[in-house]
């Protein structure tokens, strides 16, 4: 029996750099810093002498996690590809209050816009864009 949902997680080339945009320009908070290496994420990961940092991000009282991860070994490949429509793509959502502030500031830091926000349905508005290392992020905006 599934009881929730524990975290997403984005791979990214240098993980200070990745740690400072989620903290300083999205407003998400720290929630643990950490290294991996030996045999048990060998196995989890699948590739003999797998080392990691890895930090966990979190908006300020949600209990859902962004873990960000830099490979130290093996080093990671650059993306083949960063069409939206390819089979395993993925995106993570972000509900924000003032969608325009958080595009914008996103854009500033270092982000990528696909296109400026725009009212889907009335009450809600949404963008897509990518973080420096070019995860895909979806800014919403739901009117209460």
């Amino acid at each position: 029996m599934v009881i929730g949902l524990h975290h997403a997680g984005f791979v990214v080339k240098d993980l200070e750099k990745a740690v400072a945009f989620y903290r300083d320009v999205v407003g998400l908070e720290v929630r643990s810093r950490y290294e991996r290496i030996g045999p048990g994420i060998e196995h989890v990961i699948g590739y003999e002498g797998t080392h990691l940092n890895i930090a966990h991000m979190g908006a300020v009282g949600g209990a859902h996690t962004l873990e960000l991860i830099q490979y130290l070994n093996p080093s990671s490949d650059a993306r083949p590809t960063e069409e939206r429509s390819v089979l395993g793509a993925s995106h993570l959502a972000i509900q924000v209050e003032d969608i325009e502030d958080i595009f914008q500031r996103m854009i500033a830091g270092g982000a990528r816009g696909l296109n400026p926000p725009i009212e889907l349905a009335p009450g809600r508005t949404a963008c897509y864009l990518q973080d420096p290392d070019g995860n895909w992020l979806e800014l919403i905006q739901i009117a209460e």
